[in-house]
């Protein structure tokens, strides 16, 4: 009988080890959330805005290809997002009568997490099909 208790005793030793691994790992978890998650939900919102932009540009053929790159750079702004004028892409398609545009973009996040880092590629675009 006196082994049964050092059983015991290491059984419940394992069971603290598995319990606080299981802990880390949620931790982990949780942290690589917190790390990408940010990005793809400014990627999903900057979606939407380049959706009016494209919207806006191809009811008024007055704004300029620069107009339009200089409203992409603003809203990309406006969600954390650095881009250059060479990342975003403006395409004019149609007649002028029935003018649709087309706005993209073109750009990467670097995500770092404990002992690994990669990078998050995004390329949200949206066409305006006309009306």
């Amino acid at each position: 009988m006196m082994g049964f208790p050092v059983l015991r005793s290491r059984l419940g030793d394992m069971g603290t080890v598995k319990a606080l691994l299981g802990f880390l790992v949620i931790i982990g978890l949780i942290y690589s959330a917190f790390q990408i998650i940010p990005p793809e939900l400014s990627n999903f919102s900057f979606q939407d805005d380049l959706k009016n932009i494209a919207i806006t540009g191809g009811a008024n053929p007055h704004e300029t290809d620069q107009d339009l790159t200089d409203a992409v750079i603003r809203k990309a702004q406006e969600h954390q997002i650095t881009l250059t004028p060479e990342q975003v892409t403006v395409q004019r398609i149609g007649t002028p009568g029935a003018l649709a545009v087309y706005v993209a973009a073109d750009y990467s996040v670097p995500v770092n997490l404990p002992g690994y880092s990669f990078t998050l590629h995004f390329n949200p675009s949206s066409g305006n099909k006309g009306m």
